[in-house]
């Protein structure tokens, strides 16, 4: 199954935009997304995206401040690219979770963002939300894009300036690569599943 859009009035401001994502009844296990004001629903992760996720949220909880949480649901806001994203996997302060008055928080309070490339929505993470994220001050963005023309590969962003990040690294899948500070973490990529 692939990612489908739904219509929606395309002159809803954010609120009616964020008040439709909320109060929508949608298929169970979907992902549903609002990027550059389009609603989007993707089926749920396939095996291998979902051991990639455990594969890393593993070595994140190593490493992070007790404080912190690493979530694989938890909605992230860009309201100035009409944008709330699910992340497939985000690293934020507990505090900002329990200070939320809604199901999702203001990306700029992620420290990390994870997004792991399935076939119907890879553009949308190598573009238009890495572009969200670095808009919104994120300060490093993961993309692990199984889906990448020529192989899987790993990308880590960060030094965001407007809606672009700097490559910090680029590399296939069997690098590793390292998450500079607060995180200080060498991922072996060499443990994801390619198919």
């Amino acid at each position: 199954m692939s990612a489908l859009t739904v219509d929606h009035d395309p002159e809803q401001n954010w609120d009616d935009l964020v008040r439709f994502w909320e109060e929508m009844e949608w298929p169970e296990g979907s992902k549903v997304e609002i990027i550059e004001g389009i609603v989007t629903v993707a089926p749920p992760p396939s095996n291998a995206h979902n051991k990639i996720a455990d594969k890393v949220q593993r070595r994140l909880y190593q490493v992070i401040p007790e404080d912190w949480g690493v979530y694989q649901t938890l909605g992230t806001a860009v309201p100035s690219r009409d944008g709330l994203y699910i992340p497939d996997i985000a690293v934020a302060p507990v505090e900002v979770l329990d200070a939320a008055e809604s199901n999702y928080i203001p990306a700029a309070a992620a420290e990390l963002v994870v997004e792991i490339t399935s076939k119907s929505n890879a553009s949308n993470d190598r573009i238009k939300k890495a572009a969200g994220y670095a808009q919104a001050g994120v300060p490093l963005y993961l993309l692990i894009d199984r889906w990448a023309p020529g192989g899987p590969t790993v990308t880590l962003y960060g030094e965001p300036k407007g809606d672009v990040y700097r490559v910090l690294h680029a590399g296939k899948f069997g690098d590793v690569i390292t998450l500079p500070e607060p995180f200080d973490l060498t991922l072996d990529t060499s443990v994801f599943p390619v198919d």
